[in-house]
């Protein structure tokens, strides 16, 4: 090669490539943010009763044996689509008369199994934690998890 690099040639190519990244990042953050802002955020409001039963979540721990869509422990099932997988989805009444028979029944001391703890919710924090968890169910996962029993 009868060329060398000089000190102009090596800027110019610094400068050349910086510009070149500098318009590549700035083009994937706008590419990301109006995916988050159009696509990936849910449209839902969040209704007080869905915020109490999200405190209830967190105040109780739950994501430390559940997963919701995907995150957490895989110690207990999936509940990002529970609502769905007992078919109470549609109606507030029979969701909350879902779970808090599914609470009340636990520990449920059957031999081998995993047992969940009985927290003795009132009945208005079960309400308030189904109505999360049908919230939860109905926001866009993009089919995550894959499957139905997470």
């Amino acid at each position: 090669m009868s060329e060398i690099l000089t000190k102009a040639r090596a800027r110019n190519v610094f400068y050349g490539g910086s510009l070149f990244f500098v318009v590549v990042f700035v083009a994937m953050t706008v590419q990301s943010h109006r995916f988050i802002v159009e696509k990936s955020t849910a449209g839902m409001e969040l209704s007080e009763e869905v915020v109490k039963g999200k405190h209830i979540w967190e105040r109780h721990s739950c994501i430390n044996c559940h997963t919701l869509h995907g995150e957490g422990a895989y110690f207990a099932p999936e509940v990002g689509n529970v609502m769905t997988r007992w078919d109470v989805l549609e109606d507030p009444e029979e969701a909350f008369e879902a779970l808090d028979g599914w609470m009340k029944s636990q520990p449920s001391g059957v031999e081998g199994r995993r047992q969940m703890p009985q927290f003795n919710l009132t009945e208005d924090e079960t309400r308030a934690l189904s109505e999360f968890l049908r919230w939860a169910d109905q926001t866009d996962t993009q089919n995550w998890p894959p499957n139905d029993a997470g």
